[in-house]
């Protein structure tokens, strides 16, 4: 399983140094410092802070310690996700552009799910393209769980309410909607999420109870510009963040928490099956410095 040094390493390359007892922030020029931490697509008002914080003589601590305790307040308490216990079976519709990773999100979400002992079902209510839901069919019988799929030219919408009837009737615990990609300037196609939400509401009350954009970790920002977009058709209740590993734009995350005010449940730190893993904020912040660093007095 992938661990968030590994998973940050790249982000870490570029940031690292800014955070490394072995750099005399004295001897670091200011607009490098501010180049380096936007150039990780730290926010712009926390990178001053962060410069604020690195010239300020206020508090005598190690420049580990400040620099923790600024980026843990930005970020805020997350509690770990857990599945609900009543008003089953309990609907997630995933959403995101393509190439995110909705569908091996939806597939690694189901895999936890059958590891604390429930019953999920998967949803492939892509009818967009030819083989939309077949990807998704092949990983429920890869992890062993119940699916239900459309063709291509079907109505997503009928295809996620039939979902939740299947579970009902198979007594599911858990119900993961993989959408069709879509790009959050198509309207007709944001469109249709609302819609799909209206009609899983017609057959169970409330469904679906959540609703979480998977958001690919090397668009940086431009994932947060397009949370909010989704945000604005269909309000988003989570947040999770996928290819981690590959970013070196993890600083990203901090306007997820802050810009948006939605949680973030799980990360992707790899590409097998159990390397999606509940964000943790701690573990976060301290991968993001040297992981060879002594914490010096400044």
């Amino acid at each position: 399983m992938a661990g968030w040094l590994g998973a940050l390493k790249k982000t870490r390359n570029i940031i690292g140094k800014v955070f490394s007892s072995k750099v005399n922030i004295d001897e670091l020029d200011i607009e490098e410092l501010e180049e380096i931490l936007l150039r990780s697509d730290v926010p712009v008002r926390l990178t001053m802070d962060i410069v604020d914080e690195l010239e300020s003589p206020r508090r005598k601590a190690t420049r580990r310690e400040r620099l923790t305790e600024l980026l843990m307040k930005e970020l805020g308490e997350t509690p770990e996700f857990n599945w609900p216990s009543d008003n089953k079976p309990y609907v997630v519709m995933l959403l995101g552009i393509n190439g995110s990773g909705k569908t091996t999100t939806a597939a690694k979400l189901a895999k936890r799910a059958i590891g604390q002992g429930l019953k999920p079902m998967l949803c492939g209510s892509d009818t967009f393209r030819a083989a939309g839901s077949s990807q998704l069919k092949l990983w429920s019988e890869k992890v062993g769980c119940d699916f239900v799929g459309g063709e291509m030219g079907h109505d997503a919408a009928g295809v996620a309410y039939n979902a939740v009837e299947s579970a009902i009737e198979k007594k599911c615990d858990v119900v993961l909607v993989d959408t069709a990609g879509r790009m959050h300037t198509k309207t007709p196609l944001m469109d249709e999420l609302p819609k799909m939400c209206r009609s899983m509401d017609k057959r169970r009350a409330g469904a679906p109870d959540a609703v979480w954009m998977v958001l690919d970790a090397s668009l940086g920002q431009n994932a947060v510009i397009q949370a909010k977009q989704f945000n604005e058709v269909v309000p988003l209740t989570g947040i999770i963040v996928t290819k981690l590993d590959g970013s070196s734009k993890a600083g990203f995350l901090f306007s997820v928490k802050t810009e948006l005010n939605i949680p973030i449940l799980f990360t992707g730190l790899g590409e097998d099956e159990d390397d999606l893993v509940p964000f943790n904020p701690e573990e976060f912040v301290n991968a993001l410095f040297d992981e060879n660093s002594d914490a010096d007095e400044v």
